[in-house]
């Protein structure tokens, strides 16, 4: 998923609880949805950050000596203007983006 195109509001907005979490019935089990998938959206974002820094760094850098080139700051800044996952997240359950499955009590093993 193209994070960049998100309807996500860059800025936390005050959300009703009981009205987030009317689709699954419990306050919690949303709260761990949309933690579950803001972990995900994390993940993906920082493995994809990562792959094009990649590109910047050379192999015989010291660690006393790195400089910063105007491309390199300019993805990173690009991806700190992004909202955050938890935003993202937000709004994706809200758009009834997300697929979750909410297990019952017969499904967990004894």
């Amino acid at each position: 998923m193209d994070y960049k195109q998100t309807t996500a509001p860059n800025n936390t907005q005050t959300r009703d609880m009981n009205q987030l979490s009317d689709k699954v019935g419990n306050v919690y089990e949303t709260v761990a949805i949309i933690g579950k998938r803001a972990n995900q959206i994390s993940n993906a974002l920082k493995k994809e950050l990562d792959a094009k820094l990649q590109d910047f760094s050379m192999p015989q850098d010291a660690l006393d000596e790195t400089f910063e080139n105007k491309e390199q700051i300019e993805i990173s800044r690009s991806y700190e203007r992004m909202p955050k996952p938890t935003l993202i997240a937000t709004q994706e359950f809200i758009d009834d983006q997300l697929v979750y499955r909410v297990g019952s009590k017969d499904d967990q093993l004894k």
